[in-house]
This record gives structure tokens, sequence and C-alpha cells, in this order.
């Protein structure tokens, strides 16, 4: 997929970026960016620079993504500790 220009306002801004990913996409993560810029009222309702506003998103937006990261990792550890205990009963069934 090519590259193309996209638009978006936000605190009264244009932003512009390229991106290859899809309409649908773009869309996604410019709503996600809006949710969480959005869910701190008394910062979004205050006199704190937009630029600030977004880079306390995008540290809540990492933070979540780490939580998630590791949350994820734990997952497939137990998810691995699970297959390995079927597979040794398995074995032990079929010897």
């Amino acid at each position: 997929m090519q590259d193309r220009l996209v638009r978006f306002n936000l605190f009264g801004q244009e932003f512009t970026f390229y991106s290859d990913a899809s309409e649908e996409e773009v869309a996604s993560v410019i709503t996600l960016l809006r949710d969480e810029l959005e869910s701190n009222e008394k910062v979004s309702k205050s006199s704190v620079p937009s630029s600030k506003m977004l880079v306390l998103g995008c540290l809540r937006m990492a933070a979540k993504y780490v939580q998630l990261k590791r949350e994820y990792s734990e997952y497939r550890q137990a998810q691995d500790r699970t297959v390995a205990q079927l597979i040794d009963k398995l074995s032990s069934t079929l010897d």
C-alpha cells in the first residue's frame, strides 16, 4: 500500500502525517488518541498547552501498552505451561 497524507484536527490545530495503513486503521488510531486525551476532563479543560497534553496522552498510551505487553507475556507463559502439562499427560497415557 502506498503512503498517503492524513490530516486531522485536535485542540484546534491541524496535524498531518503520512501513513500506509488502511483508512480504518488510521481512523481507529486517531479515535484512540482523542479518547485518551479526552479521558481526563480536568486536564483537557485546563490551560495546559496542547503539546503537553499530547505528550501526557502518549505517556498514558505507552503505559497501557507496556501493561498489555506484560499481561500478554504472562498469558503466553501460562499457556505454555498448560500445553506442556497436557503433552506430559498424553505422553504418559500413551506409554
